[in-house]
């Protein structure tokens, strides 16, 4: 067994909003002190693993907890699955009962209302190795500096382009290492006009999802949260996003309301991107395979205009993995998120299903099976300089891209302007913060 600790640590649905205010009363104080130091037992131990997800994850999740009981025979892990929307009601309803499992698959948006409250371990004290994950990844499971969540996947936001309507249409695939927005809005007002309003050049960017927000946010040198858990972003830098979509809308370049909110309700395999109804659009780097598989087109991943000396782009985990605070065999449960994380045995039975891993050598260990989409994404993380991690998203804010795609069609569909509905939206969403 390794002997370092977690090295890094010290490092700077309704239901799912009902499970974060119940988390107040259960969790039972505050978790264990990061110099705890549990160690493994030599008797028989028995830990619960649950996680979100279908029967192809169950599988495969399955095979890897074999293989790590084949490896500690005096481990028993019990699997616990089911799909997202149940998933969370069972994770607040075991947490409030003070029966939470061991080990648990948490997301970013409900990791502050778990954290905060002492349901979950401090990994600063558990044996994990974590000299393979990038700093900027590694922070993204902080709460108020304490490391409660280990990522175990990466995404970072992107652009897409189908560079099959490029060809067809004459307009050459960007420069994405120089480019402005005031480029894009010409690119893709010039891919509309190329195909004779065949194609709309570009779907909507920004303001249906909490990744093109923050990037519009931190490229203004702004962030969207503090970490007090108040909203920074400014009425006007929003305001900007959406005038800029307005603008576009205008001159022809970007889809009409009704199209795009057509498009996100389609979702992403049957939406405008896929369908080819356009040439540009938004999406993390880890959706374009899903992307290409619907579409069947030769799909490429843009950087997003930034500006000169300014990295907003940032590591979104696609999930992480916790431990429970009530674990009676913590130094057990951190030697199977250990195991999870670096082992290769474990990445050749998961491979990429839980997102392209945060674990830099276990991503090389996969290059050479990659699939060509899912190399592409790993290129593009490549690529990017991501900058510092945004603030986990406070207790409260889980319903964030609800607020935001309501005014976001609010403001499309000309029923409020752009300032009125961005000031609107951070005083709701602050309220949502404060009242939980």
């Amino acid at each position: 067994m390794r002997t370092t600790f977690l090295r890094k640590a010290g490092i700077g649905a309704a239901v799912a909003a009902t499970a974060a205010l119940t988390l107040a009363g259960c969790a039972g104080g505050s978790a264990p002190a990061a110099d705890s130091g549990p160690e493994l037992s030599d008797e028989p131990v028995t830990i619960s693993l649950t996680w979100w997800g279908g029967d192809a994850r169950a599988e495969q999740t399955q095979a890897a907890i074999d293989a790590f009981e084949a490896e500690y025979p005096n481990i028993t892990v019990e699997p616990q699955y089911t799909d997202w929307n149940g998933y969370w009601d069972q994770l607040a309803t075991s947490t409030a009962a003070g029966e939470m499992p061991d080990v648990v698959q948490m997301d970013e948006l409900y990791l502050a209302s778990y954290g905060a409250r002492g349901a979950l371990y401090d990994l600063g004290g558990l044996d994990v190795d974590t000299s393979d994950i990038a700093d900027e990844a590694l922070a993204t499971g902080l709460v108020d500096g304490t490391q409660y969540a280990l990522p175990i996947g990466v995404a970072t936001y992107s652009l897409i382009a189908n560079a099959d309507l490029f060809a067809q249409y004459g307009v050459d695939l960007p420069d994405d290492e120089t480019w402005t927005w005031d480029d894009y809005a010409d690119l893709a007002t010039e891919l509309t006009e190329q195909s004779g309003g065949a194609i709309t050049g570009s779907a909507q960017i920004v303001g249906f999802d909490t990744g093109g927000l923050k990037y519009w946010v931190r490229q203004a040198g702004e962030e969207l949260f503090d970490e007090s858990g108040d909203v920074t972003a400014s009425p006007e830098t929003i305001a900007d996003m959406w005038q800029y979509q307005l603008d576009l809308i205008a001159a022809g370049g970007l889809q009409q309301p009704a199209a795009i909110v057509e498009s996100q309700t389609a979702g992403i395999s049957a939406g405008a991107i896929a369908t080819g109804k356009v040439a540009l659009g938004s999406a993390w780097n880890t959706q374009i395979t899903a992307l290409a598989d619907a579409s069947g087109a030769d799909l490429r991943l843009v950087k997003l205009p930034e500006p000169k000396d300014v990295h907003p782009n940032f590591y979104k985990p696609s999930m992480y993995w916790s431990v429970s605070s009530k674990s009676e065999h913590p130094a057990e449960a951190a030697l199977l998120i250990d195991f999870l994380t670096n082992s290769e045995t474990a990445a050749d039975i998961i491979g990429t299903e839980r997102g392209i891993p945060a674990n830099d050598a276990i991503r090389e260990y996969l290059s050479d099976s990659l699939t060509p989409t899912n190399a592409a994404a790993v290129e593009y993380l490549g690529r990017i300089t991501a900058g510092d991690a945004p603030v986990v998203t406070p207790n409260g804010a889980s319903g964030i891209e609800g607020i935001l795609q309501r005014y976001t069609q609010e403001v499309l569909a000309g029923q409020t302007k752009p300032l009125d509905a961005a000031e609107a939206f951070i005083a709701e969403l602050q309220a949502e913060i404060d009242a939980a």
